[in-house]
């Protein structure tokens, strides 16, 4: 069973709050949530895997620990979760990245794929599928099934904000993923918002309506 992740950091609850604030503007609002996704991809990747090399120091040659060239690929849902795929990458600069893209019925709050695009060879990494928000949950799940029917068979969701209705049915459709959020909501309201949430990420990332 998956792990559900949320994050006690004094740092990522700092910038969280400021996130929250109606008062931040678009420009704050972006460097926030690219600064949230860089602190929390720290914790995230604990537990990626190396492999061992032979390097010349200036001193002598020795043997380091670094990472596989096909070890992580980042998948943003479109599209917000662009909005923390340059935190990820100052990380992890040779990260592949793909996208998938869903937009959600405004009745029924269901996702439908209008474009996905993946690395070749998704099998072989690490997959990060990053969000601002899980609320329903629906196009998380949607996004990992898409994800898995490629071939990819490692994945972790990380997102800001997470609706406990959100979490749970995650966890429901894809028991094996692990799960970071950097804070936990109390509920959805009757638009399938997060309550008390932080608005519309995507909007407040791109200046939109």
């Amino acid at each position: 069973m998956g792990k559900v992740y949320v994050f006690d950091h004094p740092l990522i609850q700092h910038k969280t709050a400021m996130l929250r604030m109606k008062e931040t503007n678009t420009k704050d609002f972006r460097e926030l949530v690219k600064e949230i996704a860089l602190l929390m991809g720290y914790e995230a990747t604990r537990d990626l895997d190396l492999e061992e090399k032979q390097i010349e120091t200036p001193i002598c040659g020795t043997t380091v620990k670094m990472l596989p060239s096909t070890s992580v690929a980042i998948v943003p849902i479109l599209r917000a979760g662009l909005g923390l795929v340059d935190g990820m990458l100052e990380l992890i600069p040779n990260a592949k990245v793909g996208h998938v893209g869903l937009y959600r019925d405004p009745e029924t709050h269901e996702p439908h794929e209008y474009y996905c695009k993946l690395p070749a060879d998704l099998e072989k990494r690490r997959i990060f599928v990053v969000d601002p928000m899980l609320a329903t949950g629906g196009s998380a799940a949607a996004a990992v099934q898409f994800l898995k029917d490629k071939g990819a068979k490692n994945i972790k969701f990380l997102c800001l904000i997470a609706a406990p209705e959100g979490i749970e049915a995650l966890q429901k459709a894809h028991p094996d993923i692990d799960i970071f959020i950097a804070a936990k909501d109390d509920h959805l309201n009757e638009n399938a918002y997060i309550v008390p949430g932080l608005g519309d990420a995507g909007d407040r990332l791109y200046g939109t309506r």
